[in-house]
């Protein structure tokens, strides 16, 4: 089992003693044998996160255009081995490691259309006011590795019911997400239209991004979004709620889907 959490000695208030600490490890993504990416993460679901990272990177829309994943430990550092199947675009090699604060690093394409898989939401799609105000609180108690550090960020994919069908927790927003959307694409659920992807930090152009590769029908936040975040779920037709907390909530897009 990965280890998400260290401990390392501290002085607080003049006294000694131990802290949780959110473990930073970097993990080699290659494929067919050539190093395509470091990425800086918190072990644990690297499957899952090297999958959702294919979403966006390679194209990727189903677990079908993964020939191979396979994780191991090689030169004292954690690998995941990547075949992909016959069409599908490999990724673009990045020149220099990601860190766990970038999710964009070297990118440079800001056109979405070839991600989208989808529309966001079937027909006659809503969420109430009640569910999507109370989705962060639900998150926030699947936290657990946040529980024990303070220092890891979540995501989640949750329905209109409020219920969240899975949680993943990482130093990096962007990895919890794709391991969120790495999660879903491994088990069929890509597209997820009509899903929320719910996320405890700010929601930027990559955040959005991700989202629309995975073809939620929007984004639930803790904290705010960028002014490019905002203009690209406004275009790709995604609900967009941040600084959802205490029961109250701002709609940057969508505010129709809401009800």
């Amino acid at each position: 089992m990965a280890v998400m959490t260290t401990r390392r000695a501290i002085r607080r208030r003049g006294v000694s003693g131990p802290d949780d600490l959110a473990v930073e490890a970097p993990l080699v993504l290659a494929v067919d044998g050539a190093v395509v990416a470091t990425l800086m993460r918190t072990p644990g679901h690297d499957l899952e996160l090297a999958a959702g990272w294919l979403c966006v990177e390679s194209g990727v829309a189903q677990q079908a255009d993964i020939a191979q994943l396979r994780f191991c430990r090689e030169d004292d550092t954690d690998r995941v081995h990547i075949s992909l199947a016959p069409g599908v675009t490999p990724p673009r090699p990045r020149a220099f490691v990601t860190s766990a604060a970038c999710g964009v690093c070297s990118a440079d394409v800001l056109d979405l259309a070839p991600l989208r898989r989808a529309d966001p939401q079937p027909d006659g799609w809503s969420v109430t006011s009640d569910v999507l105000a109370g989705l962060p609180t639900a998150l926030r108690a699947e936290q657990r590795a946040f529980d024990k550090t303070g220092g890891v960020h979540a995501a989640a994919l949750a329905g209109t019911d409020g219920s969240l069908a899975v949680v993943r927790e990482d130093v990096g927003r962007h990895n919890a997400v794709d391991k969120v959307v790495g999660h879903a694409l491994l088990h069929g659920g890509i597209p997820a239209s009509g899903r929320l992807l719910v996320v405890s930090g700010r929601v930027s152009f990559e955040i959005v991004q991700k989202a629309v590769a995975a073809s939620v029908a929007g984004i639930v936040a803790v904290s705010a979004p960028s002014s490019l975040a905002v203009d690209l779920a406004r275009e790709h037709g995604l609900l967009l709620a941040g600084m959802v907390r205490n029961g109250s909530f701002n709609l940057y897009a969508g505010e129709e889907l809401v009800s």
